[in-house]
């Protein structure tokens, strides 16, 4: 059976921090592969400000070259709130040959019990928790039922997030090297957060 990660956001715009991610749980949980999924309305942020076809697009350039990650859209394609429970469930009946593993950050870890349906989404998959040196996370509080099917991976500490990107993009300073060089030049052609 395959193994998969899925890692879920806005990605309004994908960085180098969400691709270290990636590939962090990737490694540490021996994946096959990791599924990026760009949400189109969120439930817990901020509707993204960037449309999701320009979303979409930046992620498919940013791993391009990386044959282990790839982007899909399901959430994209139908309309409303994502919520995990929906997106596992459906990807569940496309893929039943494949064992699914939900990756979140270690700063989203204490948030879990309060997810949709989390009884139903535990039974369904695994979780990685992304855990920094600088901000280790205590489960301890987290239900046993959610402990139970909780791995650790690693990540390196980096300060880079989508809100500054777009900040710096605005302000009209540099975003070179925060995020793959396709990614920037794909805002830049498209005058994506006012460049």
């Amino acid at each position: 059976m395959r193994k998969i990660g899925l890692l879920g956001g806005t990605f309004d715009p994908v960085h180098n921090g969400h691709l270290m991610a990636a590939e962090a749980a990737r490694e540490a949980a021996k994946l096959d592969e990791v599924w990026l999924i760009p949400t189109l309305v969120p439930p817990h942020k901020p509707q993204p400000g960037t449309d999701a076809a320009s979303r979409r697009r930046m992620l498919e350039v940013a791993v391009a070259d990386n044959d282990k990650l790839r982007v899909e859209d399901i959430e994209l394609m139908k309309q409303g709130t994502s919520y995990t429970i929906d997106t596992v469930t459906a990807l569940q009946e496309r893929h039943p040959d494949i064992q699914f593993y939900w990756i979140v950050g270690s700063d989203m870890l204490q948030d879990l019990p309060h997810w949709r349906r989390i009884e139903e989404l535990v039974d369904r998959v695994s979780f990685i928790g992304l855990e920094r040196p600088d901000q280790p996370s205590d489960d301890s509080e987290l239900p046993t039922f959610i402990r139970r099917k909780l791995n650790r991976a690693g990540m390196p500490p980096m300060g880079i997030s989508s809100t500054d990107i777009r900040r710096r993009v605005k302000d009209g300073r540099s975003v070179r090297y925060m995020l793959p060089e396709p990614v920037r030049e794909y805002m830049q052609r498209n005058g994506l957060y006012g460049s």
